[in-house]
């Protein structure tokens, strides 16, 4: 016998986005460097998902109905209506819904708790530092940051995403993911970001990335994975 589907309708949220599936975990997002890494974990976790586009074009984010998800306006969101306990789970941050996904599913994290502190702190690493810095880089660069004649922000940025990098190739060699033959959550939460800062920001030449081999070597099987050629695609945006 079969469970009944959960009710979200108290999910102020689901009055903008209707769940066609309310038994699957709800996915608000966009493919941006963070949005992606949820869509990334779900694939490679094969749990059933729905997901649904917030439109930065319209705003979406800054919604009444966005924000009674996450306060801080910020992609990715989800619901689960299988939580703990069995009871619904709202979360927001990418760094913290990877490591739920992840203990939840018992995948992509290590049992031992030596490892699992070790995928921690790489996670962290990119939650605190590539993150927010590339994003910084990819706004002096490509965006707006433009308009500002002053060459120090950017020089800034720059300069401090050379630096992690060059932490990221230290960290990498002789291994083939972060913590070595084991793929975990922090390769899912650091190497869209590379990709992005190579790639959508066109930043390459800037921060010499020729200079990293190992990062190009293991950005380049990211990539290749199914689930990931999959995930950068979610939610697919409008056309």
């Amino acid at each position: 016998m079969s469970a009944s589907p959960a009710d979200l309708s108290h999910f102020t949220i689901t009055a903008k986005w209707p769940a066609a599936h309310p038994e699957r975990l709800q996915l608000y997002s966009l493919p941006t460097p963070n949005g992606v890494k949820v869509g990334i974990m779900l694939e490679e976790t094969g749990l059933p998902y729905e997901p649904h586009l917030v439109n930065f074009a319209t705003d979406d984010q800054l919604s009444d109905a966005f924000l009674s998800l996450n306060p801080n306006n910020k992609i990715p969101a989800i619901i689960d209506p299988d939580g703990p306990g069995g009871q619904p789970l709202a979360l927001f941050e990418s760094g913290a819904i990877l490591l739920y996904l992840a203990e939840k599913t018992g995948q992509l994290l290590p049992a031992d708790a030596a490892g699992r502190y070790h995928a921690l702190q790489w996670l962290m690493f990119q939650m605190g530092g590539i993150g927010p810095m590339f994003g910084q880089l990819g706004f002096f660069h490509k965006f707006a940051g433009k308009q500002i004649e002053d060459p120090r922000p950017l020089a800034r940025y720059v300069g401090e995403s050379r630096r992690l990098l060059g932490v990221l190739e230290r960290q990498l060699r002789g291994k083939q993911w972060l913590l070595g033959d084991a793929y975990c959550i922090a390769d899912i939460a650091t190497f869209p970001w590379v990709a992005n800062l190579v790639g959508f920001y066109d930043a390459a030449e800037l921060v010499g990335y020729a200079d990293f081999p190992e990062v190009q070597r293991v950005v380049a099987a990211f990539l290749a994975r199914p689930a990931v050629v999959k995930g950068l695609q979610i939610p697919a945006r409008p056309a």
